[in-house]
């Protein structure tokens, strides 16, 4: 059993409590790529089954992209600690090479056809609800590029569910980065890093965005160490009425007239 930290655990419970993420007698497919994050959530979800009272079920599901990955590390890992494995084999690498052009964007061709497999598996084996590792600075780097790059305010919901049913969770959504990331050096685990990354095999435009962002939140952070204290407070006080879009002025929704402004 590797050693979660309280501060993790904590935060995790807080908002399992806060959103109902995870209930008796659900049933939950978790997408395991190897990474820091869910791999550190494969383990969380192995600890509630533990202590929860009310019992639910999980399955860590890796998906392979057809590009000879081999997941024997984390196939002996998860045996290792007792939690339910199991590859998935995909032709999305093979079905890329028709669809994606020259020095063209490939991040979200293959995350919709990573979760088109993962929703399939789900609804094809009764699993109820989705789990994926994305944490508060995903959400935050997500806000800012979709207002830079995008025109909208949005970022990543901490649950929706989707059309076909299935819940989406992410109960790592409060968790900052750097938290996985130290969980993963205090326990010596061996995670998939970017040369798992299927840009590396295409002649296309490595991503920016995110990198770019990422460097801009750490600078800004620098200047105000309680930056992600007050964007996570921020999502949560949303003032509709104070934007542009006609549908929400006049309405009261924020209880604040302009004159408060």
């Amino acid at each position: 059993m590797i050693d979660l930290s309280k501060k993790l655990l904590s935060t995790v419970g807080r908002t399992n409590a806060k959103y109902k993420m995870i209930q008796g007698g659900d049933r939950i497919l978790l997408g395991l790529s190897g990474g820091k994050d869910s791999l550190a959530l494969a383990h969380v979800l192995k600890h509630m089954q533990r202590v929860t009272p009310e019992k639910f079920e999980f399955k860590a599901v890796t998906l392979s992209y057809g590009m000879g990955e081999d997941f024997s590390y984390l196939r002996d890992h998860c045996d290792e600690h007792g939690i339910d494995w199991e590859g998935i084999d995909s032709t999305i690498f093979e079905t890329s090479k028709e669809k994606i052009r020259k020095n063209s964007s490939f991040c979200s061709f293959f995350s919709r056809m990573r979760r088109g497999y993962l929703y399939t598996y789900a609804l094809e084996h009764g699993y109820n609800k989705l789990a994926i590792g994305h944490h508060l600075d995903d959400a935050v780097e997500s806000f800012f590029m979709n207002f830079t790059y995008n025109g909208a305010l949005r970022t990543l919901a901490p649950k929706y569910r989707a059309k076909n049913g299935i819940e989406v969770i992410r109960p790592f959504i409060f968790v900052r980065e750097r938290q996985l990331r130290e969980n993963a050096v205090r326990n010596g685990l061996s995670v998939v890093g970017d040369e798992a990354c299927p840009a590396m095999r295409f002649d296309v435009k490595m991503p920016h965005a995110r990198a770019e962002t990422k460097e801009l939140l750490s600078e800004l952070e620098k200047q105000n160490p309680k930056l992600f204290i007050s964007l996570k407070a921020a999502f949560e006080n949303i003032h509709l009425g104070t934007f542009f879009a006609p549908e929400y002025l006049n309405k009261n929704i924020d209880g604040m007239s302009e004159e408060e402004l």
